[in-house]
């Protein structure tokens, strides 16, 4: 029955061409069952142990699929190489790369998301941002969900009422060419969209940032992916958002993990907020 539960929460049980989505519901006439295929694309782990891998994430890839009509997501290469009881233990947004955590079977994916949900552990990100950033500061900022972009999902906005969000900038070199800085992120706390958010309130955008700063229709084209590559670079600074998880360290059975991305984030980042002063 639990497992049943799963597929209508999951929206993957039809019947009469509709989604079921009453869990109590008596199905009447042919009922049908949506399989995920996996369509891998070789992407490997950059470690891996018993119980988990830790994958570095390109940008643009979904960690996990979200709906029907999703041609590709992390999951594609989860399920290939460790079957359908491994899961990402946590989240990172589309456009953001780097280092993901996955569980290789269900019992370490409980464990590794409860060591997620109680802070334990340490996360660390580089992004390039607009203008000079002299030195280290703390962002302590309350945020929550913006009441006025309904459609837009997930948009969050600084309140005085919302939550706990505390994020620790320091800058790593600044590129006088571009007027760019690429700086380490620690976020503190783990809230939805935290390091874009601070940035932006603090007047130092990461460049490629797709939300904030932007009106409605240019929110939606990107999203809706209707906008040009050089029209993209033109308004956000670049062609992706620039912000990359860089590292992450915790403890699983009593054993310390620290695990580094490979990806060069100071040379791409500057060749990607280089391409718009070339265009300009």
């Amino acid at each position: 029955m639990s497992q049943t539960q799963r597929l209508i929460d999951k929206g993957r049980l039809i019947c009469g061409g509709s989604v079921v989505s009453e869990k109590n519901a008596v199905l009447c006439g042919d009922v049908f069952l949506i399989d995920y295929e996996a369509k891998p694309k070789g992407l490997k782990p950059i470690f891996e142990c018993e119980s988990f891998a830790v994958f570095d994430k390109p940008s643009g890839v979904l960690s996990h699929p979200n709906g029907r009509h999703c041609d590709y997501s992390l999951n594609d290469e989860i399920y290939t190489l460790f079957g359908r009881e491994a899961s990402v233990a946590h989240r990172l947004d589309c456009e953001t790369s780097g280092v993901i955590v996955v569980g290789k079977d269900r019992n370490s994916t409980i464990k590794l998301k409860k060591i997620f949900e109680n802070r334990e552990v340490f996360k660390s990100y580089v992004a390039m941002v607009q203008g000079r950033v002299e030195r280290e500061f703390t962002i302590d900022a309350k945020m929550d969900l913006a009441k006025n972009y309904d459609d837009v999902k997930m948009r969050m906005q600084i309140c005085e009422n919302g939550k706990s969000a505390v994020t620790k900038i320091l800058p790593i070199k600044y590129f006088d060419d571009i007027d760019t800085t690429l700086v380490q992120a620690i976020p503190l706390t783990g809230r939805q969209h935290q390091i874009r958010l601070h940035l932006f309130h603090v007047k130092h955008k990461i460049l490629g940032e797709p939300l904030y700063g932007l009106s409605r229709p240019q929110i939606e084209k990107i999203l809706d992916k209707e906008m040009s590559e050089s029209e993209r670079i033109n308004l956000t600074g670049a062609k992706r958002l620039l912000l990359h998880s860089d590292e992450i360290s915790f403890k699983f059975n009593e054993i310390f993990y620290t695990i580094k991305s490979k990806f060069d984030a100071e040379s791409e980042f500057y060749k990607f907020a280089k391409e718009s002063f070339i265009l300009a």
